[in-house]
């Protein structure tokens, strides 16, 4: 029987464990009738029926079949029709520019309204044909609510300022959507910062990691403790920021550890943390750079002097420590074509044009001339280690000299070798860019630099593996069919020679452990 229905249907696979139709609602017969598969009814995506049955959640290709019954839909009028839920900001600004830009690119006009507040609704038609080819759907909610839209299957993609958390993975993946945690799951569109906020009357211009965890701990309560007015802290903070793929969880608070919700006023939208900032002289919250605001930015500070405050190089290249990649998840079962044909437009280096409009800031690569690089060479000698000798110093100017640094930077995740999903996001990018000819007849140096942990010179042995991985990642990712005269291609470890952050904590460390690129003419 199964052989017959390969041959009828073409495709045909489960993509869940086995469950119970709820209702029957379509009958898809082949086309001589001797094959039928009835369920309920999930998805057409103008190629693909999705239908839940006693065998699971199947895909069955519509041209080996004809479908029967009230859950059918209508082939004659039929055009994609593509949601999108999560964070507000996103689905208002970034969002429309993009599936605008991709329209135009096609060739497609764009008509855009709005049915309630919180939706749009945007359709692209061919104006010369006269055809409605698709319609985008996009709901503001949050990130939390994205995702559960999309284990309900009332989203098809997910506009996320954070990680997808554990146990959103596991409610995912049992409702069949897919393992969350597969990065070919999650796109990194665009990026942005976390960024401490005040109010403008207030006096404190740096705070660092430590400090804010302590204040949203509960342990630093008083702003003259940090260097402020004898008054009391009152913190603000997104709700979303409390899940475990928050950066707020992962580099301030900390995972598993509980706040009590009467020491920090939570908010639902920016618009409503911003207002209570702005009222309140002794007020702090946790912003992002994409929302700005009449609030004051607070720069992040270290007990070795280092300092970093949000800018988009320093956010492009993850020197900025709290960097928030815009993630959109999608799930494992096929999209429409439409669909699928916006995901890669979206991480194009065309896209990265578009987002650069907005308030977001984009993946485009810039470079940063030697000169502007000139307090991290003076922090390195300021805080090179006993085993750092002027001849290490010498060895990294000596290379990098005359060369630009591009703002894509190559980080891993906690512990591991592991490309975070910024890296692997740059390594896409620079692969194109790459392969179209952007770098013909120059050099490109990938740089390896240690955290101060341990030996220098297994650190520099290290750096250099690091650096040799990225590597060979960007040139698995250009394909054989990429001409390696044309550029050339070297790696470097320079060990614990050039700290942009401080090693006496954690993220410091994490900071110095990364890969950057170089480029510079070959002649």
């Amino acid at each position: 029987m199964l052989k017959s229905l390969w041959a009828f249907a073409a495709i045909l696979t489960v993509l869940v464990a086995p469950t119970v139709a709820m209702a029957q609602d379509v009958n898809l017969l082949s086309r001589d009738g001797s094959i039928s598969i009835s369920g309920n009814f999930l998805s057409f995506d103008g190629e693909f029926y999705r239908v839940e049955t006693d065998l699971g959640v199947l895909t069955v290709d519509s041209s080996g079949v004809r479908c029967e019954g009230p859950g059918c839909p209508d082939l004659d009028g039929y055009y994609a029709q593509i949601r999108l839920s999560g964070d507000t900001k996103g689905t208002r600004t970034l969002l429309p520019a993009l599936i605008t830009a991709f329209a135009l690119r096609n060739g497609y006009t764009v008509a855009t309204n709005s049915p309630s507040e919180t939706q749009r609704s945007m359709i692209l038609t061919d104006a010369e044909n006269d055809i409605t080819v698709g319609e985008f759907l996009l709901f503001d909610t949050s990130s939390a609510e994205g995702f559960a839209d999309l284990v309900s299957e009332n989203t098809d993609m997910v506009l996320s300022l954070r990680k997808v958390a554990p146990k959103e993975m596991v409610l995912a993946y049992e409702a069949g959507v897919g393992d969350l945690s597969d990065p070919l799951r999650a796109r990194v569109v665009a990026l942005d910062g976390l960024v401490p906020v005040v109010s403008r009357s207030n006096i404190v211009h740096g705070l660092s990691l430590s400090e804010l965890s302590a204040i949203y701990r509960g342990t630093v309560t008083n702003w003259q403790e940090i260097g402020g007015a004898d008054a009391p802290i009152v913190a603000h903070l997104m709700r979303d920021d409390l899940q475990d793929g928050s950066e707020f969880r992962r580099m301030i608070l900390g995972h598993g550890v509980q706040i009590a919700e009467a020491a920090v006023t939570l908010h639902d939208r920016y618009d409503s943390l911003v207002a209570a900032i702005e009222q309140d002289p002794y007020a702090l919250g946790l912003g992002r750079m994409s929302e700005g605001g009449t609030v004051k930015p607070v720069g992040l500070s270290g007990a070795c002097g280092f300092e970093a405050r949000a800018a988009a190089s320093d956010i492009k290249s993850e020197d900025y420590p709290l960097t928030r990649p815009v993630f959109l998840y999608t799930p494992a079962h096929r999209l429409p074509k439409l669909a699928r044909e916006f995901l890669s437009f979206v991480v194009s280096p065309a896209a990265q044009i578009v987002v650069a409009r907005t308030d977001f800031v984009d993946q485009g690569v810039d470079e940063l001339s030697f000169r502007d690089q000139g307090w991290r060479f003076a922090n390195a000698i300021s805080h090179a280690g006993e085993e750092i000798t002027l001849e290490d110093l010498q060895s990294v100017t000596g290379t990098l000299q005359g060369a630009k640094r591009l703002t894509l930077g190559f980080r891993f995740e906690g512990g591991s070798t592991t490309l975070d999903a910024q890296s692997r996001s740059n390594v896409h990018l620079l692969a194109e860019l790459l392969e179209a000819g952007v770098y013909d007849g120059q050099s490109l140096t990938f740089a390896g630099f240690s955290d101060g942990e341990g030996r220098a010179t297994i650190n520099a042995a290290l750096s250099k593996r690091r650096a040799e991985a990225v590597l060979k990642a960007v040139r698995q990712a250009m394909g054989e069919a990429f001409e390696a005269d044309r550029v050339t291609l070297s790696a470097e470890g320079f060990g614990e020679a050039m700290p942009l952050a401080c090693d006496d904590v954690e993220w410091g460390r994490s900071l110095n452990r990364r890969v950057e690129v170089w480029v510079k003419s070959s002649s």
